[in-house]
């Protein structure tokens, strides 16, 4: 399935991700069912965060996908941001539900049971959450979903988690020492909160309309120093990033005594090198004539003053 702009549909992936994350919840509730272990437990409470962050996932990409209408001109790309700053905040509350769970654990520690069985389960979880992270985080970069990204970076941070608890239950196991469960299950939810967190500033970043990262902005610069030598400067330039969507406004700066037609052409060369720089970009260019005092003035978000002097409207 094709999107409005020709790109694939990501839906599959969050269908992945939703799959993943009810094989994980099964082992993981299993898991811990055997073993008694707080620390297991605290992962299988964050696979249910996987399951209800792959949700809303799957719930962003199909609105992100929508093609653009009256009232979204520019399209729908910022769902996306909406679901990564939400699992951002499940993770939050996951975190504040594994730590709870580990305080009550830590002071009446208990012996734990059939951790062998116990581990095996878990082991074989984290190793479906490490494929489908690296599938999803993939898709994610390759289409600029920061809501792929998000679910993936989610899995692998779940993985290192799955880590920690399967190192502490078999040190308990081998020393005797039943606190370094929920002392272990403390530390897995404080990882916990430092994912939310970052998620969830990504997200607000992306919804204050942040800059393309710099590598994608010297493309661009790439791609108008190609232009230096025919005449042409430009200015003005700033980009953002919705969702998969990018989106540049530029002023290019022509000889004055070119003709409309012939700027315009060449205008049309960069934005057709600008796309293939940057992928599924949507250009604003505004075309001025480099010798006029005038074309400077409009160089900062808002036109200046110096500009009042009478001229057509734009």
């Amino acid at each position: 399935m094709m999107t409005e702009a020709g790109a694939p549909s990501l839906r599959r992936y969050a269908w992945i991700s939703i799959g993943a994350a009810l094989a994980t919840i099964l082992l993981k509730g299993v898991a811990w069912y055997l073993t008694g272990s707080v620390g297991l437990l605290s992962d299988a409470i964050e696979s249910f965060v996987n399951l209800a962050g792959a949700l809303m996932a799957l719930w962003m990409i199909s609105l992100a996908e929508q093609p653009a209408d009256a009232d979204h001109p520019h399209g729908h790309g910022k769902a996306e941001y909406f679901s990564s700053a939400f699992e951002g905040f499940l993770i939050v509350v996951a975190a504040v539900s594994i730590g709870y769970a580990a305080i009550h654990r830590l002071l009446a520690p208990q012996p734990l049971e059939a951790v062998g069985i116990g581990l095996l389960v878990s082991v074989l979880a984290s190793a479906i959450n490490l494929v489908v992270a690296r599938i999803l985080m993939k898709a994610g970069r390759d289409h600029q979903s920061i809501t792929l990204e998000a679910d993936a970076d989610h899995l692998m941070t779940d993985v290192w988690t799955s880590v920690g608890v399967i190192l502490g239950v078999g040190l308990v196991a081998i020393s005797g020492w039943n606190w370094l469960d929920p002392a272990i299950a403390l530390l897995v939810a404080a990882n916990i909160v430092w994912t939310g967190w970052q998620l969830m500033r990504r997200s607000a970043s992306g919804l204050m309309d942040a800059a393309l990262p710099p590598e994608q902005k010297r493309l661009i610069t790439q791609v108008f120093e190609r232009y230096i030598e025919h005449g042409i400067a430009y200015h003005a330039l700033r980009t953002r990033q919705a969702g998969r969507r990018s989106f540049i406004s530029v002023h290019v700066l022509v000889p004055g005594i070119w003709s409309v037609h012939e700027a315009h052409d060449w205008v049309e060369r960069i934005e057709s090198d600008l796309r293939e720089a940057i992928p599924n970009c949507h250009i604003t260019s505004h075309l001025e004539p480099i010798d006029d005092p005038c074309s400077m003035d409009d160089q900062g978000l808002d036109r200046g003053p110096a500009a009042s002097r009478s001229e057509p409207a734009e």
